[in-house]
């Protein structure tokens, strides 16, 4: 009489909006776009800590990749968005965030850089309030304060402090300044046309790191460029796509398994593993994160980390 008839097979709620099989696809599609991100952010540091290349031209390159990818799919009438300087201010912010990751990913190992990156959702989360006058809770600020301390676990401020993680630390400052102007911007225009202007911005305002281009491009270079590029791009796209078959509540903390993917990438492929203290704020800001994803409607857990 009381028997749950969703059946045992039957997914979560908060999971669902269309068809019985989307929300399996949208967790599948949220897991293989958080795996996307750190293997193309593994392409970019292959590109600068063992192929020399600039990590300006590196960051420019992966704009005009995604220029050309987002090209076709944008809607008529976006060109007219470049007349307005806050979207060349929202392409900066972007375009200095990626530079700053890609100077901190030849420098540190990729989960560091990600953990340290992962600042970025709560500058935003404190802009949104302060700015934006968006509401806040006493929740989820203390939420928005244990994933802070589990950055600086990973950092280390002081003398332990490396360049690397300091640059990480700055492309999440940028990038907490741009998920702020995103949301200021949300209502200009539709999301794939805010896309390519970012994309646009970026590609034009990072164009004098082409002076920077080595000479003897090969085709491993050009592949992991492309690579570089591609997914970040499919990570992107794979995001969207995931949000549209999914709920935002249920999908929000899988963002944070971009962490995961990035330690076990940093592991296969340069053999890197955190220490105890980085392990250490990696939890934190995982259960921090995922508490806040699941207590709120926008924030740390929201904002995500995609680039």
């Amino acid at each position: 009489m009381g028997a749950d008839k969703r059946g045992r097979g039957a997914f979560p709620r908060q999971f669902c909006v269309i068809g019985a099989a989307s929300p399996w696809r949208a967790v599948a599609l949220m897991f293989v776009a958080m795996s996307c991100i750190p293997a193309g952010d593994t392409a970019s540091k292959l590109l600068t800590s063992e192929h020399g290349l600039s990590p300006v031209f590196v960051a420019w390159a992966r704009f005009a990749v995604g220029t050309l990818a987002v090209l076709p799919f944008v809607p008529a009438g976006t060109a007219r968005l470049f007349s307005d300087w806050r979207v060349w201010g929202r392409g900066a912010l972007m375009a200095s965030g990626i530079v700053s990751i890609q100077v901190a990913l030849s420098m540190a190992p990729i989960a560091s850089v990600f953990a340290a990156f992962f600042v970025g959702p709560i500058v935003s989360y404190a802009l949104s309030a302060l700015v934006l006058r968006e509401a806040v809770t006493p929740l989820r600020t203390a939420l928005m304060a244990a994933g802070f301390a589990g950055v600086l676990l990973v950092i280390r401020p002081g003398v332990d402090m490396t360049p690397g993680l300091g640059f990480a630390f700055l492309a999440g400052l940028f990038y907490g300044c741009f998920l702020t102007a995103s949301r200021a911007l949300s209502g200009l225009a539709p999301a794939r046309s805010l896309l390519l202007t970012q994309l646009v911005a970026g590609t034009v305002l990072l164009s004098p790191g082409l002076l920077l281009t080595p000479g003897d491009i090969g085709w491993t270079e050009a592949l992991l460029l492309l690579a570089s590029g591609l997914f970040s791009m499919a990570g992107n796209l794979l995001l969207l796509l995931a949000y549209r078959i999914g709920t935002g509540s249920g999908l929000a903390p899988l963002v944070y398994f971009q962490l995961i993917a990035a330690t076990t990438l940093g592991w296969a492929v340069f053999g890197d593993l955190p220490d105890a203290l980085t392990w250490a704020g990696l939890a934190l800001i995982i259960a921090a994160g995922v508490a806040s994803a699941r207590a709120g409607r926008s924030g740390f857990g929201r904002a995500g980390t995609v680039r």
